[in-house]
């Protein structure tokens, strides 16, 4: 007769396996109800302020803070920007005139003069903005450039006919083609040169409220102020244009922009 021993040692070893599989299903239900639980979760202390309170422009959204920083500080001295409403209320009536600093809402005002380097884009940037009133200018340049008075470069006789040239032929002439050969990019580039659009941007002051982060804050002109100067006044243009509408987008680029730049427009304009 065999010996039962091993079937015993066998039956042995099979129930202690299993037993930490049995001890497993309570810690499992537990883990379950932590899950679910409906216990409300602390909040971090970056949510105990007054952040919400305070609109965009002034402050970094708290979500969008790293707990610590990943760079080394730049060198050099530190480039402060303008906080200052007052500051920048003045800088929009000495471009839009009396009371420019009521034309659009104060977020927008902010938005219109801060560059994307500024907070890493945190607080919003005016991009947007200056693509639509780099547009508006564009078509009101090419609208005073048409319009302007060209210098005659074909013969007339004494009735203002044009001449025949050599071969016999004669251009077709027409008053409303008199300023096509003005409309030519190189014209155009001249009009909208940066330089001329950075002094007018310093003579309304907004080189003083323009937020931005320069490269070095040691070389202003090495940095792109320029391109940021000139993105600014293009912001302006296409904030107006989106609060106000186009008819007064367009008198301002022409009042504002164009007419310092040396072109006249006619009072009933547009």
């Amino acid at each position: 007769m065999a010996s039962k021993r091993p079937l015993r040692a066998l039956v042995s070893t099979a129930t202690s396996s299993l037993r930490p599989t049995q001890a497993s299903a309570p810690s499992l239900a537990r883990a379950s109800a932590r899950a679910f639980s409906t216990t409300t979760p602390s909040r971090g202390p970056e949510y105990d302020t007054d952040a919400a309170d305070r609109p965009r422009w002034q402050q970094t959204p708290p979500r969008m803070v790293a707990p610590f920083r990943t760079r080394p500080l730049p060198k050099g001295p530190a480039f402060k920007v303008n906080d200052d409403p007052r500051r920048l209320d003045d800088a929009y009536i000495r471009m839009l005139g009396p009371r420019g600093d009521k034309l659009l809402s104060d977020e927008v005002k902010w938005l219109a003069v801060t560059h994307k380097s500024f907070d890493h884009g945190r607080r919003g940037f005016n991009d947007r903005l200056a693509f639509l009133g780099r547009r508006i200018v564009s078509l009101q340049t090419s609208e005073a450039l048409l319009n302007s008075p060209q210098a005659e470069t074909w013969p007339r006789d004494a009735n203002g006919r044009p001449l025949p040239d050599q071969y016999g032929r004669a251009p077709f002439m027409h008053p409303a083609l008199g300023g096509l050969p003005g409309l030519t990019h190189e014209s155009k580039d001249r009009v909208l040169d940066k330089t001329r659009l950075v002094g007018l941007a310093e003579r309304y002051g907004l080189d003083k409220v323009t937020r931005w982060k320069p490269k070095r804050t040691d070389n202003l002109q090495g940095s792109g102020i320029e391109s940021v100067l000139s993105t600014s006044l293009y912001a302006i243009i296409g904030a107006i244009a989106l609060e106000r509408g186009g008819e007064v987008a367009n008198k301002v680029t022409q009042d504002k922009i164009l007419a310092p730049l040396g072109f006249t427009f006619s009072t009933n304009s547009s």
